[in-house]
C-alpha cells in the first residue's frame, strides 16, 4: 500500500531494514518484495504522468533498484503507456529478483538501451539507478547520466532514494538526482528526512510493502508530527491564577545580547507560561517595552529566586568568569533546565561544568545547533553533519540528557537510545533569535508540567510548526523574524 507519510512514522537506518528484508525473504513463504515494491510505484507514476500521451523514460541501475525499476517499466507497458529504460551498465549482471524482472521485461517485448535517447518531451521520468546500498561517490558515466536528468524539463520520481542520495545521513554522494517525488519503500529512511535529503526527494510517499508489523517491531527512530501537539496542556480551568502554569527562569543577556534573553522570555511567557524572569548580566532596564509583563532581574536575582518551575540558561550570555559562575548555580539546582548558545560552549571548554551537567537527576535539554555539537562532541562541523542521527547520540549519552541537533531534519535524542526526526521547519527560520525563541518554548513547556521528552519534541514541531504557518501567512520565508514565529507559536498552541 502507497500512502503520503502519516503524522507519526517509523525511520529506519539501513541495517535495520535489512533485516527486516531478509526476514520477509527468508520464510516458508517469502514475500515478493520487488514486485510489490515495482507495482506500489507503477501505481504512482501512472497517476504522476496523466494520460497526456507523453512518453516515460526509466533509469535501470545495476543492482535491486534497477529492478524495482524493470517492474514499474513491465506494468506501465502493460497500461499503454510508451517506455524507454536506459541500464547504463551491463544487464547481463543482473542478478536474484532483479534478473527476473529483466527476463520478465523482456518477455512482454520490452529493450533497454545504454545510452539515453534524444531529448524527448517526457511525460514523467522514473530513477532506479541507485538505491539505500550505495556508499560511494559517483562519477563518471552515473554523474552524467545524474546531471542530464536534473537537466531535463520534466517530474521525476525516485525510486526508494534519489540516487546519490545517502539514505541514512542525508549526504550528496557527489551528486544527486532531484527527485519531484520520492517512494520509498518498506519505511522512512533518515536521509530523507535530514541535511541536503529535504532539497532532493521532494514529496516522499511509504509503501510499506506489507511489513508495516515487522518495521513496528525493528530498531529505529520516529518522526516528530502534528501529533504531539494534541492535548499538549490541559484546558484551563476558569479557577487558576497566574502561579498555576508555572514560573520561568531565563538567564544571559550579556553587554550587547539582551535581545537574545528577551526573545526567550517573550517566547516562553506567549507559550503559556504564567510568569517569566528575564536575568540579565548586562542591562539597567527596568522593563522590556515590547513585553512589559517580562519581568526584568539581575542574573543572580533569578538564580534566587524559591518559586521557578523551570529555568533555561545561555541566550547571549557570553563566556565571562561571570557568565560560568552563573551556569555552574543553575546546573545545581533542581528545576528542570535548558541550555543554549553561550552555555554549551561553556560546558564544551569547561570538564568541571560537564560533569556537573552529567551528574544532574532534573530534567536537562540541550539544544546545539551543529558547530556548538561539534565543540561539544571535540570534533569538527563536518563530522557532526557526516551523520546528524548519530552525532545526536553521541551527544545525548555524552551529556546524559535530552538532545535537539538543530538544522534541517532537527534530531532529537535521548540517552537510551531513542531518537526522533522533526518534519516541520523552512528556510525562513535562518535567522538571527530562532534559537533563543525555541528555548523560551521549551522552558514554558517545562514549566507548565509538561515531561521532558514531550516538552522536547512538541517545542521542536512547534517551533517550526509557527514558521510554516508564518509563510503560510505571508511572513516570508525572506525577512521571517523570530519574533512573528513567537505569536505563530502562541496561536497554534490555542488550537491545539
Amino acid at each position: 500500500m502507497t500512502t503520503p507519510v502519516p503524522h507519526a512514522a517509523p525511520v529506519l537506518l539501513t541495517p535495520a531494514l535489512r533485516i527486516v528484508e531478509q526476514s520477509a525473504l527468508a520464510g516458508r513463504h517469502p514475500l515478493p518484495l520487488m514486485a510489490r515494491a515495482g507495482l506500489a510505484a507503477a501505481e504512482l507514476a501512472r497517476t504522476l504522468a496523466g494520460d497526456s500521451g507523453k512518453p516515460i523514460l526509466i533509469l535501470a541501475g545495476p543492482g535491486n533498484n534497477g529492478g524495482d525499476a524493470l517492474v514499474v517499466a513491465r506494468h506501465l507497458r502493460a497500461w499503454w503507456f510508451k517506455v524507454t529504460v536506459v541500464c547504463p551498465g551491463d544487464p547481463q549482471k543482473y542478478t536474484g529478483d532483479a534478473a527476473t524482472a529483466l527476463q520478465d521485461w523482456r518477455a512482454r517485448g520490452g529493450d533497454v538501451v545504454d545510452t539515453m535517447p534524444p531529448a524527448l518531451d517526457w511525460a514523467l521520468v522514473i530513477d532506479g539507478l541507485f538505491g539505500i546500498g550505495l556508499q560511494r561517490e559517483l562519477d563518471g558515466l552515473h554523474a552524467a547520466l545524474i546531471e542530464h536528468v536534473n537537466s531535463l524539463d520534466a517530474p521525476v520520481l525516485a525510486l526508494d532514494v534519489p540516487s546519490g542520495l545517502d539514505a541514512d545521513t542525508g549526504r550528496v554522494l557527489g551528486c544527486a538526482i532531484e527527485a519531484d517525488h520520492t517512494i520509498t519503500f518498506i519505511a522512512l529512511k533518515p536521509g530523507l528526512l535530514t541535511l541536503e535529503g529535504p532539497d532532493y526527494c521532494g514529496n516522499v510517499h511509504v509503501a510499506d510493502l506489507g511489513l508495516r508489523a515487522a518495521v513496528a517491531d525493528a530498531p529505529g527512530g520516529v518522526t516528530i508530527a502534528r501529533h504531539v501537539l494534541d492535548h499538549l496542556l490541559p484546558p484551563r480551568p476558569r479557577h487558576s491564577h497566574k502561579g498555576t502554569y508555572g514560573s520561568v527562569g531565563i538567564v544571559g543577556g550579556a553587554q550587547g545580547m539582551s535581545g537574545a534573553a528577551l526573545l526567550a522570555g517573550r517566547a516562553a511567557l506567549k507559550c503559556g507560561a504564567g510568569r517569566v524572569y528575564a536575568g540579565l548580566l548586562a542591562s539597567d532596564a527596568l522593563a522590556d517595552p515590547l513585553q512589559p509583563e517580562l519581568m526584568l532581574r539581575t542574573a543572580d536575582g533569578v538564580l534566587r529566586l524559591d518559586h521557578l518551575t523551570a529555568l533555561a540558561i545561555g541566550p547571549g550570555l557570553g563566556a565571562s568568569p561571570d557568565a560560568a559562575e552563573y551556569l555552574d548555580w543553575a546546573l545545581e539546582t533542581a528545576l528542570p533546565l535548558v541550555l543554549d548558545a553561550d552555555a554549551l560552549n561553556l560546558i564544551a571548554v569547561a570538564t568541571t561544568l560537564k560533569d556537573k551537567l552529567k551528574q544532574r537527576v532534573a530534567p536537562s535539554i540541550l539544544t546545539p545547533h551543529p558547530a556548538e555539537a561539534a565543540r561539544l562532541l571535540d570534533c569538527t562541523v563536518a563530522e557532526v553533519q557526516h551523520d546528524r542521527v548519530a552525532a545526536a547520540l553521541r551527544l545525548a549519552s555524552a551529556c546524559h540528557c535530552g538532545i535537539v541537533l538543530k538544522g534541517a531534519g532537527s534530531i532529537c535524542a535521548w540517552p537510551d537510545g531513542h531518537w526522533a526526526i522533526n518534519t516541520s521547519g523552512n528556510p525562513g527560520m535562518a535567522s538571527a533569535g530562532m534559537g533563543d525563541v525555541l528555548t523560551g518554548i521549551i522552558a514554558a513547556l517545562l514549566a507548565q508540567g509538561v515531561d521532558e521528552r514531550h516538552a522536547l519534541t512538541a517545542g521542536v514541531y512547534l517551533h517550526g510548526a509557527a514558521a510554516d504557518q508564518s509563510v503560510q501567512d505571508g511572513c516570508g520565508p525572506i525577512g521571517l523574524t523570530a519574533s512573528e514565529v513567537t505569536d505563530a507559536a502562541r496561536a497554534l498552541l490555542n488550537r491545539s
